[in-house]
């Protein structure tokens, strides 16, 4: 499975030293030399099972840079280019522009709901409050109220 992600995802779960879950997850994930970047701005150390990787000119993504961060836009394009099963992003922005484009998306919740499945987790609430306390990661109620409904955990 070839996963690319963006900045956010990875920038979190670094925060919670969890990390490791994305590797758990789907092995190796690619990002783009622009996440690289943005990552190594918050962060001392990436984990190894992060391959950077410079995405080629892609000319169907002209005039993303206007509406989307230049890792949004290389997520994108390396997505395109590698013919990505999966492409990490929570930006609501970059997930229209990856949809339209067909690119399949998951987000960080999506991330810990795969976990909890795969039995890498027992519950997300924890984590999610640790990312809420600890990251500065904010969902609407609605969304919230949804991801506890899909991973089977009660609301109080």
């Amino acid at each position: 499975m070839i996963v690319v992600a963006d900045t956010s995802a990875i920038s979190n779960l670094l925060t919670i030293g969890r990390a490791g879950m994305l590797r758990d997850v789907f092995g190796q994930v690619v990002i783009p030399t622009a996440v690289e970047a943005e990552l190594r701005r918050w962060h001392d150390a990436l984990p190894d099972f992060l391959i950077p990787r410079q995405p080629a000119a892609c000319p169907i993504l002209t005039g993303l840079e206007a509406v989307l961060d230049s890792g949004e836009t290389e997520a994108i394009a390396l997505s395109l280019e590698l013919g990505a099963d999966l492409l990490l992003i929570d930006e609501r922005k970059g997930r229209a522009e990856a949809a339209r484009l067909g690119i399949r998306t998951t987000g960080l919740l999506g991330v810990l709901l795969e976990a909890k499945s795969l039995g890498l987790i027992d519950r997300v609430s924890p984590l999610f409050e640790d990312l809420v306390r600890r990251a500065g990661f904010h969902v609407s109620v609605p969304v919230r109220l949804e991801f506890l409904r899909l991973a089977g955990e009660s609301v109080c």
